[in-house]
């Protein structure tokens, strides 16, 4: 990967694409639930118009392992100039009430790079998921930590609240089924989907306002489009549910502008309210 890091950028692009569309052929049962998640998100499209969706979809995550590569490794000279930021004030404006910010964002193929690029503007820690792998997780997390300053394991809400009290801003994405526990079934593209509710929870106990952050990925290798909103008025409103359905209804706004980003190769729907478990199986 850090060989990777060092081609080109638009090489890297290229190259990218080139894998992801190479592998996934080999990539059985992923292909076979972002086909299922595309189906259930997308009913409008027709068949030959959601199997476009599904190859740029692998081109998108070929092209992300580069990105990730390129995140850890590029010194931040390389990369300025691939960042694309609208809404920045936003942020500022945010932090300027002294009680922290979470940066809601969502898991699109580019989250890496987004969050490398926008930590060049504004430092920031980032919550995230321990990998099992142990030699990954070592050499992800001190890459992070290098570049956001902190990298707090998803579990650890205590950190996470002392970075918000230091009036820190902390990378947040709850658009992942971590199943029953702390989680309502809303709507996502219209199909229930196990939501955690930690967003409004977090944000009651600590009082930070809610940013929206969300990366795209430009056509033609012009770099990224980097998203910040005005922080989310009235939120937390007091009902779990209705925060967590407005959440969801944000991210999908953001998904339908670049489909292909967003990481459908993730079982977002693999628990069900009645505690049934048949959406993936073939």
């Amino acid at each position: 990967m850090w060989c990777l890091a060092q081609l080109p950028y638009s090489a890297q692009v290229r190259l990218g694409r080139t894998l992801g569309l190479a592998l996934a052929p080999f990539a059985r049962e992923r292909r076979h639930i972002a086909r299922t998640n595309l189906r259930l998100c997308f009913p409008e499209l027709d068949t030959a118009a959601r199997r476009r969706l599904l190859r740029e979809h692998f081109a998108s995550l070929g092209v992300a392992a580069f990105e990730t590569a390129l995140s850890w490794w590029a010194p931040a000279r390389r990369l300025r100039g691939l960042a694309h930021i609208e809404g920045l004030e936003h942020l500022h404006a945010a932090l300027a009430r002294g009680r922290g910010v979470i940066l809601l964002s969502a898991h699109f193929t580019p989250l890496e790079i987004g969050g490398r690029l926008l930590a060049l503007h504004a430092p920031f820690h980032v919550l995230y998921r321990e990998h099992k792998n142990p030699a990954f997780e070592s050499v992800m997390r001190r890459a992070r930590e290098r570049h956001f300053e902190k990298a707090i394991p998803r579990e650890d809400m205590r950190a996470l609240l002392r970075s918000l009290k230091a009036n820190l801003p902390v990378w947040y994405a709850p658009d992942q089924n971590y199943g029953g526990e702390h989680s309502v079934y809303v709507p996502f593209f219209g199909v229930p989907a196990a939501t955690i509710t930690t967003t409004s929870r977090i944000a009651r106990i600590s009082g930070a306002a809610v940013v929206p952050f969300f990366p795209h990925r430009l056509p033609g290798g012009r770099g990224y489009r980097l998203v910040l909103y005005p922080a989310l008025d009235r939120f937390p409103s007091g009902d779990p549910q209705a925060d967590t359905l407005r959440i969801n209804r944000l991210i999908e706004a953001e998904i339908r502008k670049t489909p292909e980003q967003y990481l459908w190769v993730h079982r977002r729907f693999k628990t069900h309210p009645d505690g049934k478990n048949v959406l993936y199986r073939r």
